[in-house]
């Protein structure tokens, strides 16, 4: 006797739950020819507020903890990842009319982004920061700090063709989120719009590692709607246009000027992995100490 499937529901993922988008609304996600996968939440404003609430309130306790234990914490989200290597593989032929070969590729580096993002987790303070020379008896020590709260749009490729359309769900994904991380930021994220399905699998990883609620938050629906209110935002420090590039983005960075907020423009494809990357979601602190006794 034949069953019937039980199909998957897609939530969106914020504060370390699943909620439904607030609007109610989903939009149909599609295989690269045309077929219906799934029905996905497709967020709003107030989702959008909603995860800024999120992630600011993760923030004292994730940039709190020690660099050690966030590096810890980012590793161990490359071995729930490596567990779960056939789904996500399965979902990204599915989803983006991927050869297996290039679904494992993108799974496989998407993994070992994690791995080599918690490997600078105690590391990159001592690569960007130090001691500073000065002319008397002082010491003078710069110090990267996380800049606060992150909002990303993912890279929206669907991994064929060349230039931006070879940017991976997944591993664009991981690529944008990742170095935000390292520092002690907490993220608003953005998922690929044509492509959400392996960002949906990522939450339910991080649901299950030991990252707190609130400082992943993941949003599957519309950039074009949702990136305004988060360039807008008083509460988001700092905003990574990686995937805006079909957005009007030069109308969201004169939006985030009006509160000051930093700004890394788009660019084509997947970032790749760097330092550069960690750093620029930080601030940099410098102390002025005697030397000696006073």
């Amino acid at each position: 006797m034949s069953r019937l499937a039980i199909p998957k529901t897609y939530k969106l993922y914020i504060g370390g739950k699943f909620p439904r988008s607030e609007s109610g609304r989903v939009y149909e996600v599609t295989s690269a020819d045309g077929t219906f996968l799934a029905n996905a939440a497709k967020a709003s404003r107030k989702d959008a507020r909603d995860a800024v609430v999120a992630a600011r309130s993760a923030f004292s306790g994730w940039s709190g903890a020690t660099a050690y234990n966030r590096g810890q914490v980012l590793y161990r989200i490359a071995e729930l990842l490596e567990g779960r290597r056939a789904q996500f593989i399965a979902e990204i032929i599915e989803s983006e009319g991927a050869s297996p070969a290039d679904a494992m590729a993108q799974v496989d580096d998407a993994i070992d982004s994690w791995v080599w993002y918690a490997g600078w987790a105690d590391k990159y303070v001592q690569a960007t920061g130090g001691a500073n020379p000065v002319s008397g008896p002082y010491f003078n020590i710069s110090v990267p700090e996380p800049t606060g709260v992150v909002a990303i749009v993912a890279p929206q490729g669907t991994g064929q063709g060349t230039g931006q359309q070879a940017a991976g769900s997944l591993l664009g994904l991981v690529n944008v989120v990742a170095p935000a991380l390292v520092s002690g930021n907490t993220v608003v994220v953005i998922a690929n719009e044509a492509a959400p399905l392996a960002a949906i699998s990522l939450s339910e990883v991080l649901a299950t590692s030991d990252v707190p609620g609130g400082v992943i938050n993941i949003l599957t629906g519309s950039p074009a709607e949702m990136a305004p209110w988060l360039a807008s935002h008083a509460d988001v420090n700092a905003i990574d246009l990686a995937g805006a590039g079909a957005l009007d983005w030069v109308d969201l960075q004169i939006a985030a000027a009006e509160t000051l907020m930093r700004v890394l423009p788009p660019e084509p494809g997947v970032p790749a992995a760097s330092l550069d990357r960690i750093s620029f979601f930080t601030e940099t602190k410098t102390v002025w100490h005697t030397k000696g006794l006073i």
